[in-house]
């Protein structure tokens, strides 16, 4: 076993830090054998077969191409959740567990209908209907791949949620939605809001390997998303209804800004663990005229 992670360090030392080497060593051997850590260490595993010794050599080759390990792995948790992941959605992030939480501390209404836009792997409305038994959940997002995703981790979870494939940015798909009635308690949203401009400071593992339709906007309009999705919720939001947004850090003031131009009320601006602005909220107490 110690020439293993011998051979993991050595093969990996160079492109990453002692902590994040050991947390490699641990999934990938968890991974591999089947084991949490504390069996493999009571198990005292000295050989590996060499079908397990190829699966090894796999996973770090992949590793050294900078390939993120919940891709490499196909599986990543999200809120205590298992879901299935691969390049065709983001990888969730801690940021988007707090907003989950935000939405589950304040959520009142005894069977919520929710829609989340721009669903991906659907890591938020799963988690959202799987926390919310008795809510209505929908989501919604642009690629089929994704939808593909989030359709597997729902059954994974063992949860209903309406998927939809939509387009946020056509007019003439939301006006027929419109004209069917559909309201909700709450809307929430993780959109693209990555400048481009923003790539060069951004690790490999990110810029190679994640979907880049589901991270970035131009950099002349940055606020794109948000100005429709925020535009769209005027309309399909129940009266006293929230909308719900994950934000670039440094674009909180604008944003607010733009909510309260619209006649949201209630606004909230929230930082994250990390003390960044990455969250807001905004309700619709009355009828809003655009």
């Amino acid at each position: 076993m110690q020439q293993l992670i011998h051979y993991i360090r050595r093969e990996l030392g160079s492109q990453y830090t002692q902590s994040e080497l050991s947390a490699l060593i641990r999934i990938i051997l968890e991974e591999v054998l089947g084991l949490d850590y504390s069996g493999i260490i009571s198990n005292k595993i000295n050989n590996l077969s060499s079908s397990e010794l190829n699966k090894v050599e796999v996973i770090v080759g992949r590793l050294k191409k900078f390939e993120p390990i919940q891709y490499v792995l196909g599986k990543t948790e999200f809120y205590g959740l298992n879901f299935k992941v691969t390049s065709d959605v983001l990888i969730p992030r801690p940021e988007t567990e707090e907003l989950v939480e935000w939405i589950l501390s304040e959520c009142v209404t005894l069977r919520p209908a929710i829609l989340d836009i721009g669903t991906g792997s659907g890591c938020i409305a799963v988690t959202l209907a799987k926390k919310l038994p008795e809510s209505e959940v929908s989501a919604w997002d642009i690629s089929e791949g994704a939808l593909n995703i989030a359709t597997e981790n729902a059954k994974l979870n063992n949860v209903t949620v309406s998927f939809k494939n939509q387009n946020v940015l056509s007019a003439d798909e939301i006006s027929q939605l419109l004209s069917k009635g559909e309201r909700y308690d709450v809307i929430v949203s993780n959109p693209p809001y990555v400048m481009e401009s923003e790539k060069e400071t951004m690790d490999e593992n990110v810029l190679n390997f994640e979907p880049q339709e589901a991270l970035f906007v131009p950099d002349e309009n940055p606020l794109l998303f948000y100005d429709r999705i925020s535009t769209i919720a005027l309309d399909m939001l129940k009266e006293n209804g929230k909308l719900y947004f994950e934000i670039n850090r440094g674009k909180g003031d604008e944003i607010y800004r733009m909510f309260k131009n619209k006649g949201f009320e209630d606004l909230e601006l929230r930082k994250d663990i990390s003390g960044n602005f990455r969250m807001i909220k905004g309700a619709k107490k009355q009828r809003i005229h655009k």
